[in-house]
């Protein structure tokens, strides 16, 4: 700076100092870079020209080292590339200018340290999500790369040659961006598409995604049903249910449509109506929705519910025309002509839901009719829950008569139990006026019949049965054209290995009374059984045979008994007879 003097006309000049200029050192691409990019660093002092760049990079024992152009490294001017397969992660570098016509360099830069990553993967998503693709959908796939902005993408199918082809804009696919949509028509189970990321200002793109596989199913139909079937009765409860099945799909949602209304009476898999009325009445069909989508099945087939006004009423019948033998069988039948679902409700002497016997089948079975049984019979049928009931049937009176004739039926081998493939003899030649006997049953599949052909070979008024097995098990009796029978016997065939040897017919009080395990062949070598009675163990005896001296009514009971390795045999009633035959007569009506 120049001053002048006034006294002695000089001229002064002073020197002003100026701090040394530093260099901007910026990199491109900007960080991170991604390996296998080639990256270019510039060097710049603003506001001065002329000047030119030195280089340095640290070197592995942290000296500066002074980097030139060479194969790995291209100087031109103020930059410096470095050559891909060079570019490190952590690697730092440093610059500065110098001028040919000063003798003083700028200041160092500050240093820039590589940030080196691998490239990114490209993830690949599917519209609709975790579930298959109904046929006649279109398909939507989301290609993205998180965390970098500034990408745009390609996308890639593989052709029948398993080769990957680019997919572009078409009438089959549409590209918006980030996203392919294929067209309904196009997709195709098992197709294979995979995408990847590219950058304009970068020269090397994302990595692959991983290929997605499209899974196309058909579209579900949902099969409709109606409890009760179809046809109900006013005031009952009715359920309407709606399956779906295939279709990969298991979180539906469900809509219930009536005819004639296009709002959805229901949107639940089962639709109840408690108390249905003549105007529930019509056809119904259902439609699943994927739930949280815009997907549909498609829509079920018609149901057709029909309410009737009447409340059904039962038919009360019985298996005997007249009087009903003392010891014989008797089956009452209730019949109802509607549709299925039905459980059966049995009142005697009075109609008292209370005392209702509830077997739930249309029959009742009486299987030895006594005294006691005679009365007055309803029978009523419920179903559904709340119960729906019935009308209950007309009476039916059942009246029992007839002499008993306790041992006119004669078992050989006369015991109650019998073994599966064993013979069985059933003879009612023992009367003195057997002409005209036969021998009658009843079994478990409730029909009452005679001895034939298909039960055995019928001699005078013998049934001989040359192999039993368990549908033989029944209850038996002698039966004369009259209609005047012998008490019954209950006689039970077994496939097991243990029998018990009871009487088959009552014994009388005073009597001796000798209960024995037998065996299926071979005979065990240790005779040791348990004998129970109503299903509490009386006695365990090494001999295998129980004996009660002197018989008395309150021996009568259920009895079975045990061997410890062979297991137990079924259970027998035995009864406890005075030493009197009663004739006892009671009179039928059927109202």
């Amino acid at each position: 700076i120049c001053t002048k003097s006034n006294s002695l006309n000089l001229h002064c000049c002073s020197l002003l100092s100026v701090d040394l200029p530093k260099p901007t050192l910026t990199v491109e691409p900007e960080r991170p870079v991604f390996s296998g990019e080639s990256v270019t660093l510039k060097c710049e002092i603003k506001g001065y020209d002329g000047w030119t760049y030195q280089w340095y990079k640290q070197d592995p024992w942290s000296r500066w080292t002074a980097v030139s152009h060479s194969e790995y490294h291209t100087v031109n001017g103020d930059t410096l590339t470095i050559r891909r397969d060079t570019v490190n992660h952590g690697d730092q570098y440093w610059c500065r200018g110098e001028r040919h016509d000063r003798s003083t360099s700028s200041q160092y830069s500050d240093p820039v340290t590589l940030t080196v990553k691998t490239l990114p993967t490209a993830e690949l998503t599917v519209e609709p999500k975790r579930s298959p693709v109904f046929s006649g959908e279109s398909v939507t796939l989301k290609c993205e790369i998180k965390g970098y902005d500034g990408w745009t993408y390609q996308w890639y199918k593989q052709d029948p040659w398993s080769r990957w082809t680019a997919v572009s804009q078409s009438v089959h696919h549409t590209v918006n961006g980030d996203t392919l949509t294929i067209r309904g028509d196009t997709v195709i189970n098992g197709d294979q598409y995979l995408c990847r990321g590219e950058r304009h200002d970068r020269p090397t793109s994302s990595e692959y995604s991983s290929s997605v596989t499209l899974t196309v199913k058909e579209r579900p139909k949902p099969a409709v049903s109606i409890q009760p079937d179809h046809q109900v009765f006013r005031g009952e409860t009715v359920t309407l249910r709606c399956d779906i099945q295939g279709g990969g799909v298991s979180n539906w949602q469900y809509s219930w449509f009536k005819a004639g209304s296009s709002t959805a009476v229901s949107n639940k898999q089962h639709y109840s109506i408690s108390s249905v009325t003549a105007s529930d009445g019509g056809t119904y069909t259902c439609i699943g929705a994927v739930r949280g989508t815009s997907r549909y099945s498609h829509t079920s087939e018609a149901v057709t519910l029909t309410v009737s006004a009447e409340k059904p009423k039962p038919e009360l019948t019985s298996s005997h025309k007249g009087a009903a033998p003392i010891g014989n069988p008797v089956v009452l039948y209730c019949k109802l002509d509607q549709s299925a679902g039905w459980r059966f409700y049995w009142s005697k002497h009075t109609q008292s839901p209370e005392n209702e016997t509830k077997p739930e089948t249309h029959s009742y079975t009486i299987s030895s009719v006594s005294v006691s049984d005679g009365g007055q019979y309803w029978c009523r049928a419920g179903r559904g829950t709340p119960v729906y009931y019935t009308h209950y049937s007309d009476a039916l009176w059942i009246n029992v008569t007839g002499t008993t004739r306790s041992d006119s039926l004669t078992v050989s081998p006369s015991r109650a139990q019998h073994f599966s493939a064993d013979s069985l003899s059933l003879s009612c030649e023992g009367q003195s006026d057997s002409t005209g006997w036969r021998v009658r049953r009843y079994t478990h599949s409730e029909k009452v019949s005679n001895c034939s052909s298909d039960l055995g070979s019928v001699t005078g008024s013998t049934c001989n049965i040359s192999s039993l097995s368990t549908s033989h098990t029944g209850v038996y009796w002698c039966e004369s054209e009259s209609g005047e029978s012998s008490n019954p016997v209950n006689i039970t065939v077994t496939n097991g290995a243990v029998i018990l040897d009871s009487p088959v017919h009552p014994v009388t009080e005073g009597d001796p009374l000798t209960l024995r395990c037998l065996y299926r062949d071979p005979k065990p070598s240790n005779l040791t059984a348990e004998f129970y009675k109503n299903g509490s163990l009386l006695q365990t005896q090494t001999t295998g045979e129980m004996t009660i001296r002197t018989v008395s009514k309150s021996d009568e009971g259920l009895y079975h008994c045990k061997h410890p390795e062979r297991g137990e045999s079924p259970q027998s009633w035995i009864s406890v007879r005075g030493d009197r035959v009663h004739r006892i007569t009671n009179f039928l009506y059927i109202i």
